[in-house]
Parts: C-alpha cells; structure tokens; sequence
C-alpha cells in the first residue's frame, strides 16, 4: 500500500504493490493520459517520471514508488503550458498522437537533464520512445525549440491585469512563419 506524491499531490492507495504503475494509474486513479502500448517496457508511451526520470510504468511495479514523486501528462502543467507541450504544438508532431505522452514525458526529463541538448543527446535520450508514425524528426525539432521558449510566468492574483502571456512563435526565435526550411535542427 504505497504512499507516494502524484502530480503535486500526496496519495496513500489501498492497491496490492505488486500491480504495475500504469494499471494503477489509469483504473484506480483515472488518469488516461498514460497509454498501454507493448507491456513489455520497450515502446515508451507508458513513462512516466518517477523522481523527474523516465521510467516504463507498464513494468513498474507501484510498490516501487514508496516515497517517491510521480509525474504523469496530466501533472507535466495542468494548462498545457510546459515548453516541451507548447513546443509540441507549435511543431505540429502528432499524427496519430498515441505514443506523444510518452515522447513528451522522456523529452521534458531530456530537458530538464540538459538544457541545450545535441541532436545526439536527443538521439540517446528518445531512442527508446517508438513512433509507430515517424514524426522523429518533427520530435527533435520540437525539442530544439522546448529548450529555446522561456518558461510561463506563475500567475499572482493581484489583478486582471497581471495575466501571464503566452509565447508566440516569434518569442521561440524562428521568425515567426513557424515553418523549418532548413530540416532538422
């Protein structure tokens, strides 16, 4: 019966601790945003962070995270404003979209390891994510451009007048168009 952190959040679940994490995740605390893949561990769309490093949750027993801090999708920013989710859309990488949780997850650990990571850092740290659909090139791309958007601000309630702004295209520094003439990064 592990007690754990979830997105932010203290939990103490009556579940048997040698139920994988993911199951846990989606039948006892609804949390869909975690996708079954393979069940073997090898295809990435089930990482999850487990003390900010990716892991495979299919395979992840829940007893393992006693203690530890677990961060889903659904706890990565609760508005879609984390720069490795706004990056994402900015760079359009879904197609089929059923292995981006898992592709977001390990590329927000990538970033939060290495700020400015090579196309070979990029390279090491998702080759274990799979896209059954291709958009690897899309996915560095938008890696690239993570590490180049400055972090939201945190907003005070101190007036309307003190809301956050998003940032555009021409903040991550690509001229506005959004396109990348020049391919991958």
């Amino acid at each position: 019966m592990p007690k754990f952190t979830l997105n932010g959040e203290a939990r103490d679940l009556k579940v048997p601790g040698s139920n994988p994490l993911l199951w846990v995740l989606r039948e006892s605390l609804d949390l869909k945003g975690t996708k079954f893949g393979c069940g073997i561990g090898q295809c990435g769309a089930c990482t999850v962070l487990l003390n900010g490093q990716p892991i495979r949750s299919c395979r992840f027993p829940v007893s393992g995270v006693e203690g530890a801090e677990v961060t889903t999708i659904e706890g990565l920013s609760p508005d879609g404003g984390h720069p490795i989710q706004r990056a994402w859309v900015e760079e359009q990488v879904p197609q089929c979209g059923y292995c981006q949780s898992g592709q977001i997850m390990a590329a927000a650990a990538l970033l939060a390891r290495i700020a400015e990571p090579t196309d070979a850092d990029i390279d090491a740290s998702m080759s274990g994510n799979v896209c059954r659909c291709g958009t690897y090139g899309a996915i560095r791309r938008a890696i690239h451009r993570a590490a180049d958007i400055e972090p939201r601000p945190i907003a005070v309630d101190s007036g309307a007048d003190d809301l956050p702004t998003r940032a555009t295209s021409t903040d991550a520094g690509d001229g506005g168009d959004g396109g990348d003439a020049g391919g991958d990064r």
